[in-house]
């Protein structure tokens, strides 16, 4: 644990000379899978900072960063980090209107983003100056500059990045991740992984959620190589994996489910993936996915406030998400701030041990409130509910506040939607509060039907019924036809129609 505390820069250089050969990523170009040399990275990187230099890029400039997942996004980043810059990590999806408010929010001096991209970016942004990555030259030719590659005097504690949240449920907060920050994430990232020497890790997450960027420096502290996919397919996931030789995936916001209803096949075990790792895998799920395609299951559970992971389940029990990372205690409180009994729901509480104090954020950009709520004396409350056993290992029950309070009695959204989401003509589904005629509020329940599906209100209704108390079956189910997601694959729930019309409503 002598790296606590510490960035990654000074890694660059090391494994560029120690070890210039070894594969640090791949990539499918034009259908082939590339591979890029961790000398090559670097080089690319270092031509990038310089490049960013020329164009007026200095330590402490904040630089938006809006591309798909491939080796010259990468290496961009680690080009923003050389210069002591802060990178601004930015969705390709997002729009305008989004846009607009993440440069406000985050100070951006300048945006580079795919060529595709352009009309967007300045709609949100006219005046900023703007860097399009054209397709055939990519970054190499948008920043190519003789300018010298200024020394900089890079600090651990310095912010290397400002991640938006994923805003599921309002506006995104702000959150400034340090160069400290990234290490523990990746090491954490890690051990989760089982990163062992020679191990191959499937990337399909976009960089601009913590999932992928955690990522990003995880060759420079383990020998292993990233596989990076432009954008999550549940149809060619399987394919690209093999393609690329995987045997390690991340799994988050329900692309297991996604994974489990594909077509079944002779093929589902026909891979080198040993390890799932990741977070909101429900016991039916781990066994299910497990059962089907062969693979050990570890289960996570985090925050970008602290570093991406703060617990982890890689005792191949169903249910939790495990015990506190080395440089964390986990505890799980009252409203009142007291710890809780074994087996007692409460706030899940992150607090540092020792150099685990650079693990944890000093506070959101712009929100002295947001802040006094989250951090309190050196604690970060979570407004995440589980409970613990009396081993210290964490089940996962829920956000606090999507607790729907339902003619007295407390229902956790994120137990209704995992139930509902074992049925097999749902691809996924979503709950939210309404307004009741009785009571606090009602639960309206919403659904996408899996391909081919022909699933009735009244269907699904009876099949919950046996499986849920009273007081957590929906009033009202609405059918739709996708949801809005994340980057991440989270549902973004605050689009849904908070009104209690829907397709059907319980009598």
């Amino acid at each position: 644990m002598d790296w606590q505390g510490q960035g990654f820069l000074h890694l660059l250089t090391q494994r560029a000379h120690a070890d210039p050969r070894r594969i640090y990523a791949t990539e499918f170009q034009s259908g082939e899978l590339v591979a890029h040399p961790v000398a090559s990275i670097v080089a690319r990187s270092e031509a990038l900072a310089r490049g960013l230099a020329g164009q007026g890029v200095r330590q402490g400039d904040r630089v938006a960063v809006m591309l798909d997942t491939h080796s010259d996004h990468l290496c961009l980043i680690l080009a923003i980090a050389r210069l002591g810059a802060i990178w601004v990590p930015v969705g390709t999806r997002l729009l305008p209107s989004h846009l607009e408010y993440i440069f406000s929010e985050s100070g951006v001096g300048m945006v580079i983003a795919e060529a595709a991209l352009a009309a967007t970016v300045r709609a949100a942004g006219e005046a900023l100056p703007l860097i399009l990555r054209e397709a055939d030259g990519g970054l190499a030719a948008a920043l190519a500059s003789d300018a010298d590659l200024p020394e900089v005097d890079v600090r651990a504690s310095d912010i290397l990045m400002i991640s938006f949240t994923s805003g599921t449920t309002g506006r995104p907060k702000s959150v400034p991740v340090t160069h400290a920050m990234m290490r523990f994430a990746a090491e954490a990232a890690a051990l989760a992984a089982k990163a062992d020497p020679g191990e191959v890790l499937y990337v399909w997450e976009p960089f601009n959620h913590i999932g992928g960027a955690q990522l990003i420096i995880l060759p420079l502290i383990r020998d292993v190589t990233l596989a990076l996919t432009s954008r999550f397919s549940a149809s060619r996931f399987w394919d690209e994996v093999r393609a690329c030789g995987a045997t390690r995936i991340h799994h988050l916001g329900g692309i297991l489910q996604m994974l489990l209803k594909q077509p079944e096949s002779p093929r589902d075990r026909d891979h080198k993936v040993a390890v799932a790792w990741g977070g909101g895998c429900t016991p039916e799920v781990w066994t299910a996915f497990a059962q089907r395609f062969g693979t050990r299951m570890v289960e996570c559970y985090g925050m970008t406030e602290a570093s991406s992971l703060t617990t982890i389940n890689d005792e191949d029990m169903p249910g939790f998400v495990g015990r506190a990372m080395p440089w964390f205690d986990v505890s799980i409180r009252t409203s009142e701030g007291e710890r809780c009994l074994p087996g007692v729901r409460g706030e899940i509480v992150v607090e540092p041990i020792g150099q685990g104090a650079a693990a944890l954020f000093a506070g959101y950009l712009n929100s002295a409130e947001a802040t006094r709520e989250t951090l309190r004396e050196g604690r970060l409350h979570t407004g995440d509910l589980g409970e613990m056993d009396e081993a210290g290992r964490v089940r996962f029950h829920g956000r606090l506040k999507e607790t729907i309070r339902v003619r007295g009695e407390n229902v956790s959204a994120w137990e209704v939607e995992h139930i509902v989401a074992q049925h097999q003509g749902v691809a996924a589904c979503a709950v939210i509060p309404v307004k009741a005629e009785i009571g606090e509020a009602d639960i309206k329940l919403f659904v996408e039907r899996a391909p081919g599906a022909a699933l009735t209100a009244p269907d699904l209704f009876d099949w919950v019924r046996g499986r849920l108390a009273p007081h957590q079956l929906p009033r009202h189910i609405a059918f739709i036809p996708a949801f809005e997601r994340t980057p991440s694959q989270r549902i973004m729930k605050h689009k849904l129609d908070a009104t209690p019309a829907g397709d059907w409503t319980r009598a």
